[in-house]
């Protein structure tokens, strides 16, 4: 009874649940998928469905990230621009000095070497803009009368097809010229005056970089040490030195190669303005010289300044013979001096090169046309620096 009892009396309560069980929702069973019920499996699926998406999101925020890094940073360098310009030209004259003063410390003291690296140097530069001034001083004369000939043969071009000007549309453009000077004197003479504070400003500035590079050729490597063991951790010390280096290596390259390329360009143009007999040759010839500073994009402007001088002096014929010199020119540059001097030292596509200084030119004008290609070069440096190397 007992044991024929017990399993009935077992199943009855058992029995009992169920059926209460099936009078409330909350005792049906709900399926569940098995993927559902797995959070191992749900990690899964959102890695092989949607992989492009998180490597976006990824790099998104470290893009985001180091843009406002770096737009601060030329917010401040904004703020200090005129520091930040003479400190760029301390490194500057550093990175071309420093050979040469290690070269006269062998036999001189080191004090002295810089002395007489930066003097002689201040003295060329200072000549060289000297022999400028007296060249244009003595071709002043002649020029005035080859301009206005010039000037009177651009009309009667202008005249002939396809162009069909007017007679006397030169003249009437140089009086409108003359015009609004007269009406705009007082406007005219403020910017001049405000023109004097920048000068004073380039002069304190270039005071600032000659001080600073005095202590840079001096002793540099000494100031790069004291900042790497007094304001960084002891673990950082060894990138903060590779960085600095690769950084160095490449500013110096980038610098003297830039010097050789302007110096060459240089070089041939005035030879050939020379041959052509372009009025003012040796400050077009300087012109063209700093101008190659701006890289693909100086030197054509300062031979479309040439060729107008040209075209004014000489006639259509010598503009003609400049403006071959303009495309000889940057084939020259941008298929052999560049590759053959600078690839050592820069590693920059020419894509890169060109948005760099359109980009240097938007946000500082001049200075950061000339600016942004060593600029770049230097961060890229320092990014395959600190890159770790890949195993053997």
């Amino acid at each position: 009874m007992a044991g024929a009892g017990g399993p009935a009396a077992g199943r009855g309560p058992a029995r009992r649940a169920r059926g209460a069980g099936q009078g409330t929702r909350s005792a049906r069973p709900v399926w569940i998928p098995k993927r559902a019920r797995d959070p191992r499996a749900s990690a899964s699926v959102s890695a092989v469905v949607v992989p492009a998406l998180r490597i976006a999101a990824a790099y998104a925020w470290r893009l985001i990230v180091l843009g406002i890094v770096v737009y601060g940073v030329f917010i401040v360098l904004g703020r200090f621009q005129l520091i930040a310009v003479a400190l760029f030209l301390g490194l500057v004259v550093t990175s071309v000095l420093r050979p040469f003063t290690d070269l006269l410390s062998r036999l001189l003291p080191r004090p002295l070497s810089v002395a007489v690296s930066l003097v002689g140097s201040i003295c060329v530069f200072l000549g060289l803009l000297a022999l400028v001034g007296n060249a244009v001083a003595q071709e002043s004369a002649t020029l005035a009368d080859e301009f206005r000939g010039g000037i009177h043969r651009i009309e009667v071009w202008l005249q002939r097809p396809p162009f069909r000007l007017g007679p006397g549309a030169l003249s009437h453009l140089q009086q409108q010229i003359v015009n609004y000077i007269q009406a705009n004197r007082s406007n005219l003479a403020s910017r001049a005056l405000s023109g004097l504070g920048t000068l004073v400003e380039v002069v304190a500035g270039g005071a600032l970089a000659l001080f600073s590079s005095v202590f840079f050729i001096n002793s540099g490597e000494r100031l790069w040490a004291w900042t790497s063991r007094e304001l960084l951790p002891v673990g950082a010390r060894s990138a903060w030195d590779r960085a600095g280096r690769a950084a160095w290596r490449t500013f110096a390259g980038y610098t003297r190669g830039i010097i050789i390329v302007a110096a060459v360009n240089a070089v041939l143009v005035g030879i050939a303005l020379l041959v052509l007999r372009v009025p003012l040759a040796l400050p077009l010839t300087l012109l063209e010289f700093f101008a190659a500073f701006v890289p693909l994009v100086g030197s054509p402007i300062a031979l479309g300044v040439a060729t107008v001088v040209a075209l004014a002096g000489r006639g259509p014929l010598t503009a003609v013979g400049v403006l071959v010199l303009i495309v000889v020119i940057g084939q020259l540059e941008g298929h052999v001096l560049h590759p053959l001097v600078m690839s050592w030292a820069v590693r920059l596509h020419p894509l890169v090169v060109a948005v760099s200084v359109i980009a240097g030119s938007i946000v500082a004008g001049v200075i950061g046309a000339v600016v942004a290609v060593p600029f770049v070069s230097v961060v890229w440096a320092v990014v395959r620096a600190l890159r770790p190397a890949p195993p053997p």
